[in-house]
């Protein structure tokens, strides 16, 4: 495999795109393979880099069928039920407490954000 051309920051030609990119324009890379590469240089540390696909081989985003919608319902309704009291706490449980946040706060194994 050859390198990738390599862009500066914003200077990446036209009929290129990220991910996101793509995605606003409802479309995926479809399996192509990465086109090109974009670099933003940062200080002290390595640039920040997004990978670029061909815009005229991208596909569309499929669409959200009813099994799809409701296998994403009952994951974030997942997300939400507590694992120590078993109530739904109204928002996604922070996977650093792995509680919600009363039943973190009652835990007397150390784990009270409050006392550090």
């Amino acid at each position: 495999m050859g390198a990738l051309p390599v862009f500066r920051w914003r200077l990446a030609p036209d009929g290129l795109a990220t991910r996101r990119q793509l995605r606003t324009l409802s479309l995926r890379p479809g399996g192509q393979d990465v086109a090109a590469q974009l670099e933003r240089p940062r200080r002290r540390r390595g640039p920040l880099v997004a990978y670029l696909y061909r815009v005229d081989l991208a596909v569309p985003v499929r669409p959200m069928t009813p099994a799809r919608r409701a296998a994403l319902a009952k994951a974030n309704a997942a997300r939400r039920l507590c694992p120590v009291c078993r109530r739904d706490a109204g928002y996604v449980i922070p996977t650093s407490l792995g509680a919600c946040v009363p039943c973190a706060d009652a835990d007397p194994h150390g784990s009270d954000r409050s006392t550090r």
